[in-house]
This record gives C-alpha cells, structure tokens and sequence, in this order.
C-alpha cells in the first residue's frame, strides 16, 4: 500500500491547482483522475470554457509558484461592464461599468482559456518530486478511521493517507463515499461555451448582457490570428441552447452578433462550440471523517461573476493555511472542522446570491425585465454600494 499525506481525487483545474499548491508546501501528495487532461485547444473534448482568476486567486497562484506560467497568456479584466437589454429590441438600454481602479491598483482578474490552465499545471506538476500525478486512475473506495484514510483506486492498487481532498467535481465519489447530502436546484438552462472574434476591441472589458434566458457573457482573450477575441458564455433555456448549438455557422454567427446588441461589430465563430448544463448545488458539510470537499464537490453555480474557480481557490486557501499553520495536524478532526467553519456561511451565500442573479438574468416578462433595469441603476448609483459590491466579488473583504 502506498502513502502519503494527500490524496487528491479530481485532476481538473482545481485539483491540480490543489496538488501544486500542497506539492509546494512540501506536503506529498497524490492526486488522481480518471480521464487524462486535453491540453490543446481544438483537440477533441478539450473545455474551451474559460476562468476568470481574481485577485485573490491570482495571489494564491503567485504564492505557489503558479503565476509566472500563466501571466503571458491571461488577459487582464479591468473593466465589467453590465448591460440590459431588455426592451422590446436587443438593443443597449442601461450600460454600467465597474472599474477595478475604483477599488485597486491592479486589474479584478485575469482570463485564461481552461484547456490552456490544465496545459502549465500539469506541466508544473512535472517539475514537482513530491507530486505524483496519475492521469486515467479514479478513486473506487473510502475508508477512514481517526488517524488514516484508506483510498482503493481504479488500477487495483490503495493508498493510506492523512488527508483526502474531493476535488472530484458536481457528482464527487469521494464525497458520496463520504455520505455527505447536496442541495442541488436545476434551471433548465444550458450554456453555450466557445471563442469568438470580432472587429471592435474589447479594451480589457468584460461584458455581460441580459436580455432573458441568461447572460451573454464576452470576456477578454489575447488576440487570435490578429483579431481581438474573446470567450463567449451565452446561457440559454435548454431547447433554445440546443438550437443554435445545431445552426449552421452563418446562422448562428448572425444570431450571436444580434444577441451582443452589436457593441464588437460582427462577430465570428473561432472555435467550436460546446454545451454545459447549468445547475447551482451545495454540500451540506464541507468536510468529514479525513476528507475535505473542495471546488464543485462542495458547491457549483452558474457562470455568473467570475466566482466559479474564484470560490474553490478560496477553499484550497483556507485549506493551505490550516495545513501550513499546524502541519503536524493535518486531516484530524480540528483542522477539518475549522475548515467547515472557514467555508461553508461564505459558500452558503454566494451559492444563493448567484442564484438569485441567475433567476433575474432569466426573466421573460417585460414587466420583470423593467425590475431587473431598475434595480441595476439603482444600484449603480451609490456609490457606497458600487464599491462594497465590487470588493465582494473579489472575495475580499
């Protein structure tokens, strides 16, 4: 049997986030997946969606070694800018714009393609002798007693270890292994994921438009075959999303540039596109008997506000502190229960705030649309509540 003092089920963007992190701090750590991470961008399977990393994240990559791979390739968001759209014509009726330089010196976040990230962390990994990463292998059991958990993996082989780290994603097998209950709520949506480019810069702005069924999100990308890009996230209700996933380019290029109310010009197809359900979901407990539940194996929401990766580096943070402050604990009863306490209020209200967002970001009725347009402007116009809504989304307090 092997040991060692983590093993880390989910070798996704988190996961091996995760690894580096713990790997850098000198824990030795494990961390498996069953399916080999896609690392080029127009192979088959690989995710073109792509992650905004905020501030907060972009500190916890600089402190594990991470950043410097990943500067050259992100684009900074400096500006959000939210539009309604919701006349009678998909057309610009409320434009407001939040500048990080109210807040900050830097940038809100960086934006990186997820086929890219997985590509230098497991490149990172490589260079790492504590970290043994094990694509095509997944975990098959759980056992755990008070000082040890007992892991079964896929290739037959089992590992002792201190600490199991659920990384596993909306349907975990450690976390159901575990016992541990999720609270999931189903919209009926689909998001549409792929690269486009378009005449107009976007100036390190990113915009998200509503109108109904959900935003249209456009967020900065590097420029792509010398024209400006960027990575479109356009919600949909679910029959309508697996329509224009099955236009014809022209069509479909046609009705993407009418639903961005032509702010970027024409826009053109630059990758394919694919489709992901949208659900929010939250486990009851954030950790259990030598396991911790991490990333979507403890919370999923809707790409809305950057805040899907964001709130799973704030795990690994709470995490990487707890394991660094008393090492000699780590995985017993005491850290995992502060690790619950750290976590799980945060995680509770942002799951139901983004919920709330997400529902309003799909209202049909003009009526509901007009409250959603008032309620922005509202909003807007103090100034107070501008910033404090800008700094929670950071994370930061």
């Amino acid at each position: 049997m092997t040991e060692c003092d983590i093993l880390i089920s989910g070798g996704g963007i988190a996961g091996l986030t995760a690894a580096a992190a713990f790997g850098h701090a000198g824990f030795d750590v494990i961390c498996v997946d069953p399916t080999p991470p896609v690392t080029e961008r127009d192979a088959a399977g690989s995710d073109l969606r792509t992650t905004a990393i905020l501030q907060p994240g972009q500190a916890l990559m600089a402190r594990c070694g991470l950043w410097d791979r990943l500067a050259p390739e992100a684009a900074a968001l400096q500006i959000m800018r939210i539009v309604d759209a919701g006349g009678e014509f998909p057309e610009p009726r409320i434009v407001r714009e939040f500048n990080a330089a109210d807040i900050s010196d830097s940038p809100f976040g960086w934006n990186l393609p997820n086929w890219l990230l997985r590509r230098e962390l497991v490149a990172h990994l490589a260079g790492l002798p504590n970290v043994d990463f094990r694509p095509g292998t997944g975990t098959t059991s759980l056992f755990t007693r008070t000082a040890a958990a007992r892991v079964g993996l896929s290739d037959g082989s089992r590992v002792s270890t201190r600490l199991v780290l659920a990384c596993d994603g909306r349907n975990s097998p450690m976390r159901e292994a575990a016992g541990i209950n999720v609270h999931t709520t189903r919209y009926g949506q689909k998001a549409l994921a792929f690269a486009t480019t378009h005449p107009i810069p976007h100036d390190n702005v990113s915009t998200e438009i509503h109108r109904s069924g959900g935003p249209f999100t456009l967020v900065p990308l590097p420029d792509y075959h010398g024209s400006p890009s960027s990575a479109l996230v356009w919600m949909e209700r679910g029959p309508r999303a697996m329509e224009l996933m099955q236009m014809e380019v022209e069509a479909f290029e046609a009705a993407m540039t009418e639903r961005s109310c032509g702010l970027f010009g024409p826009l053109k197809l630059a990758s394919r596109r694919s489709v992901w359900p949208i659900i929010s979901q939250r486990a009851e407990r954030m950790a259990g008997e030598r396991l911790a539940l991490m990333a979507e194996a403890a919370h999923v929401v809707p790409p809305i506000g950057a805040q899907g990766l964001n709130m799973s580096l704030g795990d690994l943070r709470a995490l990487l502190d707890l394991a660094e402050a008393r090492p000699e604990g780590l995985g017993d009863a005491q850290m995992l229960q502060a690790y619950h306490k750290a976590r799980h209020s945060e995680v509770v209200i942002r799951v139901k705030g983004i919920d709330l967002l997400n529902r309003a970001s799909m209202a049909g009725a003009p009526t509901l649309r007009d409250l959603r347009a008032a309620g922005l402007n509202a909003l807007y116009s103090m100034a107070p509540v501008r910033r404090t809504l800008m700094q929670m989304g950071l994370g930061v307090r």
